[in-house]
């Protein structure tokens, strides 16, 4: 190791860290003549295990009766499932993937939440070398052509889809069942359509065949297919190996060595069909033995609340979310003392990813945790991608601010190419996939002639001088777009910009103007705050809300203080509409963050709006701009 192990302690002028062992943080940094860096830990990456399924079977064997998944029932109570009774039913449920001839040609599919017989029967087909894909559950019931649902299955041809719900999804499966392709549900409700019980499944007498297929898993075996979201084109299948899986958890481990000291104890809604759900929390509560609480809630109005209460009950020792997750805890942190002490009781970490954290919120959060325990809760973010299984950066040490994405993760290697105005990324390890499923020609473009997988985002140092202050966001290299004046707007920094000085009044913004004589925002309100801020009736519709003058006087306030802020056209905002319409499902990606393209092509007439001399009543013009 390149250095000793740091724990968070004291500081001269601010509130004690509550105390956490982190990995060490260094830095290599080697400049080429072609004008590219390449970052990486000075530490090796250390061993890790050859299948994503080794630690449940080392779990189920020194501490079985240790609770590994929990759930609701529709009833209320939580039920539960060990890592003994986990590994006996893996086992069970691998003998009837194996009996019924799947392998890596026929692989399984899940329609499906996250749920308990979910993740049992992916550890099952995993185990066996069998993979397993869990697809988007928007594809399914958001969908009104199931043409995503349709692609996916078509490129998968599975020899099994587990269905959760099978009602729920009937629909769907009219629409996308691949002709032959058998059914397995948990639930069978009103569906007249036939399909193997789980329970039947689950009780089959695993023979020998199990161990030695089990055995036979490799690094290089395919262990997953986890689809991108297919926001501009179709989705694509992304090849995730036991490799991929293993090697990332231990890359964790490697920064973040307090998980080793005590089985982590978590609540997350993050979807498995996700990599950061699906692989990051997953994967890490297994690696440790913890025990994960499956939360029904999401970071949506009128879904929250299950969140809030699952919190109630659950003190997490690490908490994972979204930024949007974080902006809509914090006002109950702020007002339910009984709430604010048990989600601080035991809590090690609070990580956030997949958008920027607005200072605000980055400092109430800071601020309930030392009113609440006089001390400061690590807190850091993170950078990958499905391709990078997920984690490539992270920030092990207290950055101070929010949105210091970090430095590489022991075995990860980062190359830093000039592409025009900007940064690109480079990604190169253990952890990042081989390409995609049966797309041959998509996985050439998406690696470099080196073989460094190219990510498209952009990167910044925080410091020029200073590497180990770590690598900032700066944006996708694709997301940008030009003016009529043919100067580029910086969208991603531009957007987390005006979030933070709209918040708590917005639940998200998308910049606008391509083409176009100015830049514009789409604001979507965060309605109840804009409703409670205006003294408004809890039956004020939306439309209510955005036109009353209190409101508008609000944003009205914020829009000249960006618009006063801006140096230039490219980051100076001038107009700003308030939408009166909710995001639609279709409008979010299953970790609650925005859907770009879907919005634009959605909201093409507000757009033209917001950009027209005669816009109307929802649309604020910046009374002053830049001197």
């Amino acid at each position: 190791m390149s250095g000793p192990v740091i724990e968070f302690a004291a500081g001269p002028t601010a509130a004690p860290w509550r105390r956490v062992t982190l990995g060490p943080r260094g830095v290599v940094v080697e400049h080429r003549g072609d004008g590219s860096t390449v970052v990486r830990h000075p530490d090796a990456l250390g061993a890790y295990p050859r299948s994503a399924t080794e630690r449940l079977v080392h779990w189920a064997r020194v501490a079985p009766q240790r609770v590994f998944l929990a759930q609701r029932t529709p009833q209320g109570p939580w039920r539960t499932i060990t890592y003994g009774q986990a590994y006996e039913h893996v086992r069970a449920l691998a003998q009837g993937l194996l009996d019924r001839g799947l392998t890596p040609a026929r692989p399984l599919a899940v329609l499906s939440g996250n749920s308990i017989e979910h993740a049992l029967i992916g550890l099952a087909a995993m185990h066996v070398g069998i993979p397993y894909s869990p697809v988007s559950v928007p594809f399914s019931l958001l969908s009104k052509d199931h043409a995503k649902l349709r692609h996916v299955l078509s490129l998968l041809t599975p020899g099994l889809i587990f269905v959760q719900d099978l009602a729920a999804f009937e629909k769907a499966l009219a629409a996308a069942l691949p002709a032959g392709t058998e059914l397995a549900c948990a639930e069978h409700g009103h569906s007249v359509r036939a399909a193997a019980s789980f329970d039947r499944l689950v009780a089959t007498v695993p023979t020998a065949d199990v161990d030695v297929a089990a055995a036979a898993v490799a690094g290089d075996t395919l262990a997953k297919v986890l689809f991108t979201s297919g926001s501009s084109a179709m989705p694509k299948g992304v090849l995730n190996s036991h490799r991929m899986l293993c090697a990332n958890q231990a890359m964790a481990a490697q920064a973040w060595p307090f998980l080793q000291e005590m089985p982590p104890v978590l609540l997350d809604w993050l979807p498995w069909n996700h990599t950061f759900g699906g692989n990051l929390v997953f994967g890490l509560n297994l690696h440790h033995g913890g025990t994960l609480h499956i939360d029904d809630g999401r970071a949506l109005p009128g879904e929250f609340e299950l969140t809030l209460h699952n919190l109630r009950e659950i003190a997490p020792t690490v908490y994972f979310g979204v930024p949007k997750v974080y902006e809509m805890l914090l006002p109950h942190l702020e007002q339910d003392e009984a709430l604010r002490r048990q989600f601080y009781s035991r809590l090690n970490m609070l990580f956030y990813a997949a958008a920027s954290l607005p200072q605000a919120v980055w400092d109430g959060l800071r601020r309930q945790s030392i009113a609440t325990t006089g001390q400061r809760v690590f807190t850091c973010s993170t950078m990958g991608s499905t391709e990078t299984a997920p984690l490539a950066i992270t920030a092990n040490w207290d950055a101070d601010q929010p949105n210091i994405l970090g430095l590489p993760v022991p075995g990860c290697e980062l190359k830093l190419v000039p592409n025009g105005r900007k940064i690109e990324l480079r990604v190169r390890g253990p952890n990042v996939t081989s390409g995609y499923l049966k797309e041959p020609d998509k996985t050439a473009a998406a690696f470099d002639e080196e073989g460094w997988y190219c990510i498209g985002d952009a990167m910044r140092w925080a410091d020029l001088q200073d590497p180990r202050q770590g690598l900032v966001f700066n944006g996708r290299i694709t997301e940008d777009y030009k003016l009529s004046t043919g100067t580029w707007v910086n969208a991603g920094p531009l957007r987390a910009m005006v979030s933070g000085h709209l918040w708590p009044l917005v639940h998200d913004v998308l910049p606008t103007g391509h083409s176009r004589d100015e830049v514009g925002i789409l604001a979507f309100p965060e309605f109840e705050a804009c409703r409670r801020l205006a003294g408004l009736a809890p039956t004020a519709t939306p439309r209510e809300i955005v036109r009353d003058p209190t409101v508008q006087a609000a944003f009205q306030q914020r829009l000249d203080m960006i618009a006063g802020e801006g140096s230039s056209s490219v980051n100076t905002v001038m107009r700003m509409m308030l939408m009166d319409e909710p995001l639609a499902d279709v409008e979010t990606t299953d970790k609650g963050t925005l859907s770009f393209n879907v919005v634009l092509d959605r909201r093409a007439a507000d757009i033209a709006e917001l950009h027209s001399e005669d816009s109307g009543p929802r649309v604020l013009i910046a009374r002053r701009g830049p001197a």
